[in-house]
């Protein structure tokens, strides 16, 4: 796959672009042969539409807390600093993937057949003529509470936990580009969540590619992967931690989902994702962890993130 996403790229050819969490599995379709699956995808943002019933089920916090505990004790023992902990949550809603898929409101969705979807609001890369774009998305909370901006601009854990994805990030982009820059530090988005809005603390981070980017796209990508915004630092020991920690494997979720358009390339993070799973649909979702992380406020982040946008 490698291959040919090397030679699609150096072709010109528009293709999408779907691979799992640990880049181990790697989808890619042409145009044309998109003709014949099932699926779709949408780099637009859509109206936004009325909100969608959705019952949840989340797993208690004495659960949570078990596996964040041993995420704490991990980061103690220096084999991580930053980890992004997942959790499963079953959910009941009259509405099909197809129907979900087509009133949802979102930057970046994707539908896989009836197997998943997901509606993400995180850019990964997005690479236009050879200047390369990276956007992590790392601090979010209510904005109905009060101040809430300012509350999570002056927080000190939202605040080294995003320094340190930025920085993860600055060396991601280094391995493949030059001229590393970070661009905007630490801005604000709002997300609408159907019943209620959420803000989201970005960054933005560029470097610049060599001309011959895309006769070499499927390394630089493969380079990359996973995505250092949903996986931790140091990126290596975080993702063997995560698989020892979490209760369930990631499988597409948190993987990425691109499209090159015979120029340029865009792309986003899986998150905001539901998974299809033996009948019963299944919501992935979670949040950064720190030394400074407390349990109760991680949990309930990984409850906020449960919407349909």
């Amino acid at each position: 796959m490698i291959a040919k996403l090397n030679r699609l790229t150096a072709e010109g050819t528009p293709y999408l672009l779907i691979t799992d969490f640990k880049a181990e599995t790697l989808l890619v379709y042409t145009l044309k042969e998109l003709d014949d699956e099932d699926i779709a995808f949408s780099f637009k943002s859509n109206v936004q539409q009325s909100s969608t019933p959705l019952h949840t089920d989340p797993i208690d916090f004495i659960i949570y807390k078990k596996g964040f505990d041993k995420v704490i004790e991990h980061i103690k023992r220096g084999e991580t600093y930053l980890l992004n902990y997942t959790c499963s949550t079953p959910i009941k809603t009259p509405l099909t993937l197809y129907e979900i898929y087509e009133k949802a409101h979102a930057k970046f969705k994707l539908r896989y057949k009836n197997s998943f979807i997901c509606f993400s609001p995180e850019r990964f890369i997005k690479i236009e003529d050879c200047i390369i774009s990276t956007y992590p998305m790392k601090g979010t909370i209510d904005a109905s509470l009060s101040n809430a901006k300012k509350s999570i601009m002056e927080d000190p854990k939202e605040l080294a936990e995003h320094i340190m994805v930025v920085d993860l990030l600055r060396n991601d982009l280094g391995i493949v580009a030059k001229n590393i820059n970070v661009e905007k530090f630490r801005y604000v988005e709002s997300l609408h969540t159907g019943n209620k809005e959420l803000l989201q603390v970005s960054s933005k981070i560029t470097g610049h590619l060599p001309l011959e980017w895309r006769e070499n796209f499927g390394d630089i990508i493969m380079k990359l992967l996973p995505a250092g915004s949903i996986t931790g630092t140091p990126k290596k020991s975080t993702v063997e931690i995560i698989e020892a920690v979490e209760l369930q494997e990631r499988g597409f979720f948190t993987g990425i989902f691109g499209y090159f358009d015979g120029h340029d390339f865009d792309s986003a993070v899986m998150i905001r994702f539901i998974e299809n799973y033996q009948g019963q649909m299944v919501y992935k979702s979670g949040g950064g962890i720190t030394l400074d992380s407390q349990s109760r406020k991680e949990y309930q982040e990984m409850r906020d993130k449960i919407y349909i946008p």
